[in-house]
């Protein structure tokens, strides 16, 4: 027991003298250790590594998962050590939402067939995402939440005894000052040579952890690669599946036209109002500004050539059919509606939709 007490009362004595060693420098009525530059570089690096690998690692969760609430789930179970429920993504729901509004409507309809396919990619989507998610979590997130949670901790419980070992430095040094007798002079000097020896020792160990911050700067910088490899996986994949499912779909557009009682007639069967006043001067129908092919000529600017990307079946006689892979030769006209162009195929000439175009330079 009266060891106890004494100690409580080292430990009460020892933290007035850094409190008050503290608040004179506050004050500036007592000296400071200033560390070397070289030191104050490192400290000054090691907060702005945690500062920013704080903010990246926030807002790297943000990307990969918006809903907050979700956030907050996959903290408790990371914290309680229990495995985070698999969610099914939002694309992976939407497809399957599609495919079962295919399987009420008709899925042989046009409608159903088109859903079915798009549902199939949201789907494909969706496990892409997951992956991507999964990955970068892994690859990514772990090592940056493991610095802050291990490294960091470390080098910030450091920093804090060489902040109490300098204060008892200083505090030493001040009393030095203020011995007169020889006796109190002999016994201030012990003091300090054993918080001077202190001070420097546990200064020696923060550098080397300080110094570290390099080897972390290298780890994330190969986690950074990674994430960024993930990353370009994961759009390279969605902008594939997207690319075979317009292929799918431009299987398509004859059944809008083959079946107008099924479905609306597209849009695009008639020329935009803005383009009606033109195609009225080479028209033998004023009337409704219905193209002639035969009487419109190329601009002077010139013309392009184009690659088809899926079949087109003519919805009149305005406009042309398109094979996939073939070449065609393209131009516009002042005030014609942006989503067509006027193709040429030998003799054969009308409005083709730029979407099923590659125009080649």
């Amino acid at each position: 027991m009266d060891f106890n007490v004494k100690k409580l009362a080292s430990d009460a004595g020892v933290f007035f003298t850094r409190a008050v060693q503290f608040t004179e420098e506050k004050f500036g009525q007592a000296e400071k250790t200033e560390l070397d530059a070289h030191f104050e570089n490192l400290l000054s690096r090691a907060d702005g590594t945690k500062n920013w690998t704080e903010k990246i690692l926030h807002q790297t969760e943000v990307l990969l998962q918006p809903n907050p609430s979700a956030r907050v789930e996959e903290f408790l179970y990371e914290k309680l050590d229990r495995k985070i429920p698999s969610r099914v993504t939002n694309g992976e729901l939407l497809g399957q939402y599609m495919t079962e509004a295919a399987n009420d409507f008709g899925p042989s309809s046009p409608y159903g067939q088109t859903l079915i396919k798009v549902g199939e990619t949201q789907k494909r989507l969706g496990i892409a995402e997951r992956d991507f998610i999964h990955s970068s979590s892994i690859n990514f997130l772990t090592p940056l939440r493991n610095f802050l949670e291990g490294d960091w901790r470390t080098i910030s419980k450091e920093r804090r005894i060489l902040q109490n070992r300098r204060l008892d430095l200083d505090a030493c040094k001040a009393r030095l000052k203020k011995a007169k007798a020889a006796e109190a002079k002999a016994a201030a000097e012990h003091e300090l040579r054993v918080a001077q020896t202190e001070f420097d020792r546990q200064a020696e160990v923060t550098r080397l952890l300080l110094e570290g911050i390099s080897s972390t700067h290298v780890n994330h910088l190969r986690c950074l690669h990674e994430f960024a490899e993930a990353q370009a996986t994961y759009y390279a994949q969605c902008y594939q599946y997207m690319v075979d499912l317009q292929k799918q779909l431009g299987r398509f557009p004859s059944t809008f036209v083959g079946n107008p009682e099924a479905v609306s007639p597209p849009l695009s069967t008639s020329p935009p109002a803005a383009t009606i006043s033109l195609l009225q001067a080479v028209s033998p129908n004023p009337v409704d500004g219905t193209l002639n092919p035969a009487e419109v000529k190329p601009p002077a600017s010139g013309t392009r050539k184009a690659k088809v990307l899926y079949d087109y079946e003519a919805a009149d006689s305005t406009e042309l059919g398109l094979r996939a892979d073939e070449l065609i030769t393209v131009y516009s006209l002042p005030g014609m509606d942006p989503d067509w162009l006027v193709g040429e195929r030998g003799n054969q000439k009308g409005k083709v939709p730029v979407t099923y175009l590659e125009l080649l330079s």
